[in-house]
This record gives structure tokens, sequence and C-alpha cells, in this order.
């Protein structure tokens, strides 16, 4: 009988040996939950999680002709190593795979749902949600065309092109995709949306799905929320000391509206999240209604909005303020009816948090004057409006200095010295890993309040805020730059300086 080895390990910084893995079949390594970690002689070292599996131990001997000695791993572990020397080239071997090639008019004579059920369909789309949930990625991109079918992760807010199957896979990995959300099949003519829950590793995802046909067939983007993201505190998030010190000020106000603007993708539901947490206590009662619920937040009752059924956003925060909220936070105030309600709230004593698509923050008085809100209502209810986004961080794995004298005096800065990144595996050869936001934070004053009555322009709006202090984005995204968080590069991508 093999011998367990008493030496533990730990596989998150372990380096990988080529050969050793090769010895053994990805699909069946995969299967299995095992991967060898060093040889001695004729004796395989492999990590596995349940080492009393005498079958198991003995059809790895007779795949690698190895002796073969067990090691103990955390299970949560040895997913995460399985997953990383495997998935690329099961990948690999599901694109390899051969498949019948489909013309439009053959896809009318075959038993869809047979073809999403093949091995090869169902193997590489689960790979393709653990190699995406792996990497970080918010959304998977496929785009079918003539001659190939496009796979691309959106990762740190960038399209990210991946390993694709052949364009001969996109009917079967559609129909796969869509049983699994639940929609038609058969109805490839007209856009569908659904959504899939999935659990991969130890984590729950939730991903809507949205489906449109095209000229070569139907284009899928799928979002991932990952429930099991802890949501940052208002801390992590990036903001100048400033900037938090009177944001959490306005959080701290017994009523009145607080937005946070910006577009899709720029984070306002994790800085919304962070808020509440900082709020958050067994006195008061705390009401969400969110389109979808992104993260879990304990002791905060969250509706998710359901069309369907006919619950709205302006539907559920009426039923929401007969369940005595102290606090309410509505995903998004994207129609009049919506304004008018959270308005009213705030006018009754609530503390509300929303959020709308606004370039600035300025834009959030003017938008809300454009939804039917008067502008006496307005100025005594919105208590300041946070406009964001995100800018990604320089990769620290290959983070290196280098000189520009001209925005160095553009800038006004003393020292020319800036950061970038050279591109390394680590960070997809972007030269860029993970993100921080950038913020402008409009408190209301008399000044401001005045100006809403009166129906300024959101640029008169603006330059009377920026008098009373408020940093615009662009300053804020030039000192991450100067601090050496992100290149000059990334802000003139994101911001309008």
């Amino acid at each position: 009988m093999q011998k367990l080895t008493e030496k533990q390990i730990d596989l998150r910084n372990f380096s990988f040996d080529s050969k050793l893995l090769s010895l053994f079949p990805a699909q069946f390594a995969y299967d299995k939950r095992i991967v060898p970690l060093w040889q001695e002689g004729e004796q395989l070292y492999v990590a596995m999680s349940n080492p009393g599996e005498l079958e198991l131990l003995d059809e790895l001997s007779f795949v690698s002709g190895l002796t073969i000695r067990p090691v103990v791993v955390a299970l949560e572990q040895l997913r995460g190593a399985v997953e990383e020397c495997y998935v690329d080239r099961l990948l690999e071997d599901a694109a390899a795979s051969p498949l019948q090639v489909l013309t439009e008019e053959s896809v009318e004579a075959v038993d869809l749902a047979q073809m999403a059920q093949e091995a090869q369909t169902v193997r590489y789309v689960n790979l393709l949600f653990h190699q995406a949930a792996g990497e970080g990625a918010s959304d998977i991109h496929l785009e079918p065309f003539e001659q190939e079918y496009v796979v691309r992760f959106r990762i740190d807010g960038v399209l990210v092109r991946v390993s694709s199957p052949p364009a001969s896979m996109h009917a079967a990995i559609a129909s796969r995709i869509k049983i699994m959300a639940g929609l038609d099949i058969a109805q490839r003519r007209l856009p569908q949306d659904g959504r899939i829950r999935l659990r991969i590793a130890t984590r729950q995802i939730d991903v809507r799905v949205s489906t449109i046909p095209t000229l070569y067939g139907e284009s899928i983007v799928m979002r991932l929320l990952d429930g099991a993201n802890v949501p940052l505190g208002l801390g992590e998030l990036g903001m100048a000391e400033e900037t938090l010190a009177v944001y959490r000020k306005l959080i701290a106000n017994p009523y009145g509206i607080i937005l946070v603007t910006g577009p899709t993708g720029s984070g306002k539901t994790t800085t919304l999240y962070a808020a509440l947490r900082e709020v958050f206590t067994e006195e008061k009662k705390i009401i969400t209604i969110e389109d979808p619920v992104e993260y879990q937040l304990t002791g905060v009752n969250q509706i998710p909005v359901q069309p369907k059924v006919g619950l709205t956003f302006a539907r559920g925060l009426r039923s929401i303020l007969r369940q005595d909220p102290d606090i309410v936070m509505v995903g998004e105030i994207r129609d009049p009816e919506t304004a008018q309600i959270s308005i009213q709230a705030a006018l009754t004593g609530h503390l509300v948090f929303s959020t709308l698509h606004t370039n600035n923050a300025a834009g959030g008085i003017t938008r809300l004057l454009e939804m039917g809100v008067e502008p006496y209502l307005a100025a005594s209810t919105v208590e300041g409006i946070m406009a964001q986004r995100l800018l990604r961080l320089i990769c620290p794995h290959c983070k290196e200095s280098y000189h520009d004298p001209q925005l160095a005096a553009d800038l006004l800065w003393d020292d020319d010295t800036l950061w970038r990144g050279r591109g390394c595996p680590e960070c997809h050869h972007s030269g860029y890993r993970g993100r921080t936001g950038v913020f402008e934070l409009l408190a209301m004053n008399q000044e401001l309040r005045e100006l809403t009555l009166q129906r300024a322009s959101s640029e008169t709006i603006q330059l009377a805020a920026k008098r009373s202090g408020m940093s615009l984005l662009a300053e804020g995204g030039w000192e991450k730059v100067r601090a050496g968080l992100t290149t000059a590069a990334e802000v003139r991508r994101v911001v309008a300086d």
C-alpha cells in the first residue's frame, strides 16, 4: 500500500513542473482532482484531498508507471491548483474536438437540445465559466463571425481575447448556455435575457445572460456577479482623504438624498454598498431594491427587481416605505416616477441612496430636473452627489519607472518620474492589474441650492462647486499618476480632462 507523506504542502505559491503535469491526461486529472507535485526516483508525489481512495492510487500508478505517494492538500487549494494547471489544456482539447459543421439551413434540421448536451459542448461551457471566474472577469463575450467564434473576457474594465473554439461550435455553445439560463433554444431571431446560478469551487456566482441575433448567429454576453466577493469598505475605494471625510459626514445625515453617478461599470454599486456598511447599526432598518442584488449584506433587507411580475423600482420603493425603514437604497433612478418617490421619501425623513447615469457630479442636479423633479424639491432634499470612474492600477509584477518632462511641465510637477507596466503573464501583458476609484464629490451648500432653484446649467453648478473645494475627476486621476498608482494613458482613456 502506498504510504501517505507527512509533509503538508501550500500550493498557493507552488511551482508546478509541466513535464509531470503531462503524465496524466488533462481531463483525467481534472475529473479526479489530482495534481502531480514532484518526483523522487520512481516515486511520484501527487496532491489530492482523499489519500484513502486505493482504487484511485492504483489508477494513478497504472497511468504514470510510477509509485504514487499522496500528499494531502486543503480542498480549496487543490481545486485552485487543478484549474491553474489543467483548464488551459482542456480548453485547447475542447476547441480541437471535431464537431459537425453547421450552416443556417442545417441548424433548422438538427436537435439543438441534443447538441447542447454533447460532452464537448458541456465541457467547454463549464471550463469557460471556470476560466472567467479564475481570472476575475466581470463579463464573457461570445461573438460569432463568418470565419471565427471570438471569445473575450472583460478584465479590469477592458476586453481581453482568450482561446476560442471553432466557429462551427457556436450553435451548440449558444444552445447550452440558453438551456442553463432557461431560455428558448428554438428562438434565435429575437433577443432574450436570462440568469444562471453557478457554484464554482466554494464560490456562488450569478450570471446575467443576454443574447441578440447577428448575421452569423447569436451574440451572447454574460455578466458574472460573484457573491463571494466581500464588498469593500469606504476607506478601500481610493477616495482622497478630504473627499472621504466629507462623504462620511454626508452619509451620517438622518434624511436626504445621496447620489452616485457614472457610466455602467464605474463601481457605483460598490460605493453604495460601502456606504451602507458604514452606516449600518442594529438601531436602523435598511432596505434596498436592486437590479440585480449583486452582494448580500448582513442585516440589510435586499429586494431584487422583477419586471416580469410587475416589481419595478417605483412599485418596490412604494412598498418599502410602508416597511418603516430608516435608510433606503434604490439601485437606479431611471424614470420620473422613481425620482418623485425618492424625493418624497427624503422629505418624509428617510435617507435615500441611489445612482444616476451622468458624466459628472453637477450633471446629477440637471438630470433630476429633466426627470420632472421641481427645483425647490431637488434643492431641499439632495445632500450630495458623487461622480466616479475606475482606473486600472499598474501591475506590481512588471512595474517600471520612466521620465516624461513634457507632462511634468504641463502639470507643474517638480519631478518628471512616472511609472508604467511593461506587461507580463500576470497581467495578460497589459501592464495593469486591479482597479481603484477616482471621485469628485459635490456637497450641497447654500449657493448650490440657489443655483438649483434657478435651474442653472451643469457647467455653472460645477464652477460653483469647484469654488467650494470640489476636486474634479481629472484632478483625482492625475494625483494617482503622480503617486505611481496608474498611468497618464489610463487617465486619458477613462476621464475627460
